[in-house]
């Protein structure tokens, strides 16, 4: 539906209001960590108002469809129905940190994959994608009886599919993305709230797997963190997340998918050397820690020995590699696709237009960082 502008290229308000989506708000609401009464009082009406737009049982007047869009920081235009959409229930979003994170938090989390979707989206309209090479994959999951329901014999099966071999996986998210999912990597959430680890879907035409940074950023628990929610991709589509036992399956997949265990009965040793245990954390990529764990899980050492391994690596106090140094950790598919996009005429201003976001929201979305110092001034 095209809207009538005024001079600035800003959308007229009262067109916005008659063609009014109330998912829209739901969305910018989640994406601003907003409750409905902080919407209400920022904008003069009640809360139960806003209740009312979201459910769609009334349309907001052209004057609250502008202090919505300037409360909630998003252009007048976004309101508007007519785009394509994805809309997400919470439990078709699976978060490796679900005990640590808020209501609040996921439902931010959901709105967000929702966006990365339509992103996604719109960039397939200009640039062609990889193919997604999930056996099994259709719909939205991946078909029963595709994989064994036993994480580890899954993490094999999809090994072997992917035709990787016994050795160590030496980019894990450039392996996603080449495989057809959507990665991408950004700080998820703001300071005042915790830090979210990692999330996924497979909910939508193709699986979506968000990587934040911000809660440690090691490239050893970003790789697990990736490799878990592909356990969640081949595993858990059609199913509720958000228990215990799903969490644990996904956790299995990640150790077999990064260290499978017919190489590491030979690779691990009897008595823990702390020397050895770094050794095969950076040949194969994950924290010392797992290195610990793999170790008693094989049944190479004690409980007791792996409790002293863990008070020694506390001890060592072992420095974090951070994601950026490397780039094969880094997601690229969305970001190299508006490269090709703009090869082709279409800007990111245009891109954002199409979307109804602000130019700076697409570059946000893109994992693009606002490296400006803050300004602060004295009382």
């Amino acid at each position: 539906m095209k809207l009538v502008s005024d001079s600035g290229g800003r959308a007229d308000p009262a067109a916005v209001a008659r063609a009014f989506d109330p998912e829209r708000l739901r969305q910018a609401r989640q994406l601003a960590l907003r409750t409905k009464q902080d919407v209400a009082h920022a904008v003069g009406v009640s809360a139960a108002a806003i209740g009312q737009f979201e459910s769609g049982v009334t349309p907001p007047r052209a004057d609250t469809v502008d202090k919505l869009a300037a409360f909630l920081k998003v252009p007048v235009a976004f309101f508007t129905a007519g785009r394509p959409r994805a809309q997400l229930e919470s439990g078709s979003v699976f978060f490796r940190s679900l005990r640590s994170t808020t209501a609040k938090q996921r439902s931010k989390s959901v709105s967000y994959t929702e966006q990365v979707w339509e992103l996604a989206n719109a960039l397939e309209r200009h640039v062609r994608f990889p193919n997604i090479d999930i056996p099994g994959f259709s719909g939205g999951e991946v078909a029963p009886g595709s994989f064994s329901a036993d994480p580890a014999a899954a993490a094999q099966q999809l090994r072997h599919a992917w035709r990787l071999g016994d050795g160590p996986i030496s980019q894990m998210v450039r392996l996603a993305e080449t495989k057809g999912i959507v990665a991408v990597l950004v700080p998820m959430v703001e300071d005042e709230v915790a830090k979210i680890d990692a999330f996924s879907t497979v909910a939508l035409n193709r699986p979506i797997l968000v990587l934040s940074p911000d809660r440690a950023d090691d490239v050893y628990r970003h790789r697990f963190s990736a490799a878990h929610e592909l356990g969640h991709i081949i595993l858990h589509g059609g199913r509720t997340a958000g228990t215990v036992d799903i969490e644990r399956e996904a956790d299995k997949f990640a150790a077999e998918f990064l260290t499978p265990a017919r190489v590491m009965e030979s690779r691990l040793r009897t008595r823990l050397d702390m020397a050895d245990v770094l050794a095969v954390s950076r040949e194969w990529g994950i924290e010392p820690r797992s290195v610990v764990y793999r170790s008693r899980e094989l049944g190479k050492i004690s409980e007791a020995t792996a409790r002293r391994g863990y008070i020694r690596l506390n001890q060592m106090n072992i420095p974090h590699e951070p994601v950026a140094r490397f780039p094969g950790e880094l997601p690229s598919l969305l970001s190299k696709a508006v490269e090709l996009a703009e090869q082709r005429g279409v800007t990111i201003p245009e891109l954002a237009r199409e979307l109804a976001w602000s130019p700076a929201h697409v570059r946000r979305m893109l994992g693009a960082q606002d490296d400006r110092p803050h300004l602060t001034l004295a009382e």
